[in-house]
């Protein structure tokens, strides 16, 4: 199997907190200089403002390439530089949305594993105050890729990101996004990816127990 040649980390990104419209937030990122350790379920340094839907083991780290914010740059008007979608990692040459569920990248010193799409919400539509970007960000369909933390270790500004690992079922960050806001067809091909995150795979099992026979 031909693995896709090695991007880079543009930046590394930290929180400055905040408030939302769910109360304290992390959201707003900013890159830094340092060199930062990525432990057990974050970066040191970073914060999560409401751990019951954000962070933890799935969601340890959230990547965002900057071809794609560029696209969004021009489509809002305004400059969006790195840290813009809440991301920790800001990537070029890096295909984010075509990363395949359980793919494996080794950065700096650390090993992450592609876990989940980025499901938009409104702490991100207050934090940009564009009118309809809950809505627009769905429809475009490039989510970002939240990540694992497989072996801890350092990451900085400038490291290659490099594929290790891709599994041979395929299921993409795309697919995944498309399926969790409404494409029923993927159903079935997300439970091919055992890498999966627990919350969507019942979710894709209820579906498919309650949908009316073809």
């Amino acid at each position: 199997m031909e693995l896709a040649a090695p991007g880079r980390i543009v930046s590394v990104n930290l929180a400055v907190v905040g408030t939302g419209p769910e109360g304290r937030t992390g959201i707003d990122k900013r890159p830094t200089d340092d060199r930062v350790a990525l432990r057990e379920d974050s970066g040191a340094g970073d914060t999560i403002g409401n751990p019951k839907v954000h962070g933890g083991y799935d969601q340890a780290v959230y990547a965002y390439a900057r071809e794609d914010a560029a696209w969004w740059a021009g489509e809002v008007g305004r400059d969006l530089p790195p840290g813009s979608f809440g991301e920790n990692l800001s990537t070029e040459g890096v295909d984010v949305t075509g990363a395949v569920i359980g793919e494996r990248w080794a950065v700096g010193s650390a090993l992450l594993e592609v876990s989940s799409p980025r499901i938009p919400c409104r702490v991100f539509a207050a934090f940009w105050d564009v009118d309809r970007l809950i809505k627009r960000f769905t429809e475009r369909g490039w989510p970002g890729a939240y990540l694992r933390i497989i072996t801890e270790g350092e990451v900085g500004a400038g490291d290659r990101v490099e594929l290790v690992h891709r599994p041979a079922h395929g299921v993409t960050i795309g697919e995944t996004f498309r399926a969790m806001n409404g494409d029923r067809e993927l159903a079935p091909r997300l439970l091919t990816a055992p890498e999966l995150p627990a919350k969507y795979r019942e979710r894709v099992e209820k579906w498919l127990a309650t949908a009316p026979p073809a």
